[in-house]
């Protein structure tokens, strides 16, 4: 699980923010949404503005050096913060796979290319690369001087964990193999006017063939109707289609033609849901953008059943009540500050409490 982040000088972020998963508080109820002590599901809110998604992108940014799968191919347009071009940008991960605990931080260039990288398991460092050289546990990874010295001026930027990964047989328990399944199981997605994802997934896939391929029209029509309550009359496909019809009175439709910008929405939820047995963190930005405020609560107690960790950001504070999460799970952003909304007030929260009356209230502050 991901216990905590923190990035520094990545877009708006010009100092260190940080989202720290390992201080739940002790209520109890909503006890699915925490696991082994570390937050499982989280809502993150915050104004127009304020980074929600440019957050939930940098904490996919290990994706992009130790994974395979699909990136953002605009990722790196405006990579660092413009006030500090000259500088750095700094990744801090902190994870939990069992009774192991494993750090590791990295710092870019403007390009996205490696200028440091740390590896610590248990407080035990691994390896620390700097830019003066890299020192590294050869009790674990007897590396000779000559390969220790191609690594540490590294003129090609190449990751040490993959290089390790690579260079060394490992068990299918070894810290390092848990850290790249957990990488290659992290899914960001969002569905506004373009629809975009990172990881999990290595290509582009047409959701109504997938649909149809699979044999899932019947159950894409009980998930719409279970959680928005829509009835749609799909045509049994034939071989070889590649649409989802409707039938209307004598004739037939397109799905995509009568479907709302919010059915589409839930079109692309459907499919990710069917990939996510596999996941291990799931990032879903703006995930109710185009949802009714009660579609948008069904929604989320259908992802918050899954057994990764899956967190979102919204604006929809309907969301924000003890019936669906708890306040150590409801996130506020802001002031390059993250905190559960427990933190954000002297008040004792307890299950009876509105917390949405009061966040339209301004009881809460970071």
């Amino acid at each position: 699980m991901l216990v905590r982040f923190a990035v520094k000088n990545y877009r708006g972020f010009a100092d260190r923010i940080e989202f720290d998963l390992s201080h739940p508080n002790n209520y109890s109820f909503n006890i699915f949404a925490i696991r082994d002590g570390v937050v499982k599901n989280g809502i993150l809110y915050g104004p127009n503005g304020c980074g929600k998604t440019n957050f939930s992108l940098a904490i996919f940014d290990i994706v992009n050096h130790l994974s395979q799968k699909w990136k953002k191919i605009d990722y790196y347009t405006n990579f660092v913060n413009a006030g500090n071009s000259d500088k750095s940008v700094c990744f801090e991960y902190t994870f939990k796979f069992g009774d192991i605990t494993l750090f590791y931080a990295y710092s870019k260039d403007a390009k996205g290319g490696l200028l440091t990288e740390k590896l610590a398991v248990n407080n035990s460092v691994v390896f620390d690369k700097k830019s003066d050289g890299l020192d590294i546990d050869k009790s674990q990874f007897p590396i000779d001087g000559k390969v220790l010295g191609s690594l540490a001026s590294n003129a090609n930027q190449v990751s040490i964990v993959n290089y390790l990964l690579t260079s060394f047989p490992l068990s299918h328990e070894h810290y390092l193999i848990r850290l790249k399944d957990f990488v290659n199981s992290m899914l960001w997605f969002r569905c506004l006017d373009t629809r975009e994802f990172i990881g999990l997934d290595t290509s582009v896939t047409n959701l109504e063939e997938y649909i149809i391929s699979k044999g899932l029209v019947r159950d894409f029509h009980d998930f719409l109707k279970s959680v928005s309550g829509q009835d749609f009359d799909f045509v049994e496909p034939s071989s070889g289609d590649k649409q989802i019809f409707c039938r209307y009175g004598n004739g037939t439709v397109p799905f995509f033609q009568i479907a709302s910008t919010g059915t589409m929405s839930l079109q692309l939820l459907y499919y990710w849901i069917k990939q996510m047995d596999g996941a291990s963190f799931v990032f879903i930005d703006e995930f109710d953008a185009f949802y009714h405020f009660r579609l948008s609560y069904e929604v989320c107690k259908l992802l918050f059943k899954l057994d990764c960790q899956v967190f979102t950001s919204s604006h929809n504070t309907y969301l924000m009540t003890n019936d669906l999460l708890r306040p150590d799970c409801n996130f506020i952003i802001g002031e390059n500050k993250i905190k559960p909304l427990n933190e954000c007030t002297d008040k004792e929260l307890r299950f009876g409490h509105n917390i949405e009356k009061m966040f339209r209230g301004n009881a809460f502050s970071l």
